[in-house]
C-alpha cells in the first residue's frame, strides 16, 4: 500500500497533492520570515531523513527534494514574489522597496553597529577585499552570517550545503573539474532551471557552461565556500562521479570572445574574490605578453619594410616603431585596468 508521505509524516491532513509551499513547510500562507521558513524546513528536514534508509528510502529522497526546493523559493525574493502571485497574492509596490546591503542587513539584526560597518567600508576599500570578505576578516561577522547578507544584498537565497541532498542526475552532469573551478555545486533540477550553490554571484562563463551542459537556465543561490567545498569532496569523491558527459562544444569558445565576454561580466576589483583576483591579474599579464608579442612581430615582418624605412631613420635591426607607438599606450591601459593596485 503506497503511503501519504505529506500525511504521515509531516502531518499535512488530506487536500491538494502535492500541497503548496507554505503548506508543505508548515507556514501559514505567504509567510515572509525568512528566518523562521529556513526553521521550519531544517526541522522537516531533519524529521523525513529518519527514513532514509529502509523501504521509504526513495520517498524519503523525494520528499527531502520538494522540501528543499519549496525553502528555496520562499527565501528568494524574486521566486518568491512570483510564486505568491501565482496563488493569488496581491502586493502594494509603493512598500517593497528597501535597503538590501550586506552592511546594512548585518545592522538591521544587530551583527555590527554604524561603525564598524564604516570600519568594514574602509578596510575593504584600502585592501580590495569584498564587504563580505572584508567583515570577515575584522570578525565582525562569521561567513555564514556575511553570507547570508551577502544573499539577501543579491536577492537570491542562502542554504547550507550539510541541509541538502542533492540529486544525483544533477551531480553527474557537471564533472569534478567545473565544479571546483567555480566553487559551486548542483543541487536540483528543477524544471527549466538548475538550482546551482555558488559561493559569489556567477559569473558569465558559469551560466554559460550550465545552459550548454543541462539546456536549461541556471538560478543560482548562495552558500560559504567552506561548506561548497566540503560538498564538493563529500558528492564528488573519487570514484563516486561517471562524469561520462563531454564538455560542452561552443561556436564562440575562442580566445577572443573569452575576453569579450570577461569584460562584459566584469564587476569591481573590490568586490571579487580571492581567486577572482587572481585570475584578473593573471588574464592582465596574457594580455600584455600578447601585445607585445603582436606588435613586434607585425613591425618586424610587415611595417619595418613597408613603411618605418621609409619614414623614420630606424636602424633596419631594431624595428620597434609600433611596440612603442601603440604598443607603450595599450600595455599601459592594461595595467591600469588589470594590475594596478586599487
Amino acid at each position: 500500500m503506497k503511503i501519504d508521505v505529506y500525511k504521515d509524516w509531516l502531518g499535512i491532513p488530506e487536500g491538494p497533492r502535492p500541497p503548496d509551499y507554505y503548506a508543505l513547510l508548515r507556514l501559514v500562507q505567504f509567510e515572509d520570515d525568512v528566518d523562521k521558513i529556513r526553521k521550519n524546513y531544517k526541522k522537516l528536514n531533519g524529521h523525513v531523513r529518519k527514513y532514509a534508509t529502509g523501504q521509504y528510502s526513495n520517498e524519503s529522497q523525494e520528499l527531502l527534494n520538494e522540501l528543499a526546493r519549496g525553502m528555496l523559493c520562499l527565501t528568494d525574493a524574486e521566486r518568491k514574489r512570483e510564486y505568491d502571485s501565482g496563488l493569488g497574492r496581491e502586493f502594494d509596490d509603493a512598500g517593497s522597496s528597501g535597503e538590501r546591503s550586506l552592511l546594512g542587513t548585518l545592522q538591521r539584526e544587530g551583527a555590527i553597529t554604524s561603525a564598524q560597518a564604516n570600519e568594514a567600508k574602509t578596510h575593504a576599500e584600502r585592501t580590495g577585499l569584498s564587504l563580505r570578505d572584508a567583515v570577515v576578516q575584522l570578525k565582525l561577522a562569521n561567513q555564514e552570517q556575511a553570507t547570508r547578507a551577502y544573499a539577501s544584498e543579491l536577492g537570491l537565497a542562502y542554504v547550507d550545503i550539510a541541509d541538502m541532498i542533492p540529486e544525483e542526475q544533477a551531480l553527474d552532469t557537471l564533472p569534478k573539474a567545473v565544479v571546483r573551478r567555480y566553487t559551486c555545486l548542483p543541487l536540483f533540477i528543477d524544471g527549466d532551471r538548475v538550482l546551482v550553490a555558488c559561493s559569489s554571484e556567477p559569473s558569465h562563463d558559469l551560466e554559460e557552461e550550465i545552459r550548454l551542459r543541462y539546456n536549461a537556465a541556471m538560478r543560482p543561490v548562495l552558500s560559504t565556500p567552506q561548506s561548497i567545498k566540503a560538498g564538493i569532496d563529500q558528492y564528488y569523491a573519487a570514484g563516486m562521479r561517471k562524469e561520462n558527459v563531454p564538455p560542452p562544444k561552443s561556436k564562440s569558445n575562442t580566445a577572443a570572445n573569452k575576453i569579450a565576454s570577461m569584460v562584459a561580466s566584469k564587476k569591481p576589483v573590490s568586490q571579487m574574490t580571492d581567486a577572482e583576483r587572481g585570475e584578473h591579474r593573471q588574464m592582465g599579464i596574457v594580455l600584455i605578453c600578447m601585445t607585445f608579442v603582436v606588435f613586434w612581430n607585425l613591425d618586424t615582418w610587415l611595417l619595418n619594410d613597408l613603411l618605418w624605412k621609409k619614414f623614420l631613420p630606424i636602424p633596419s635591426w631594431l624595428p620597434i616603431a609600433s611596440t612603442v607607438l601603440f604598443g607603450g599606450p595599450t600595455i599601459f591601459l592594461i595595467y591600469q585596468i588589470y594590475l594596478r593596485k586599487r
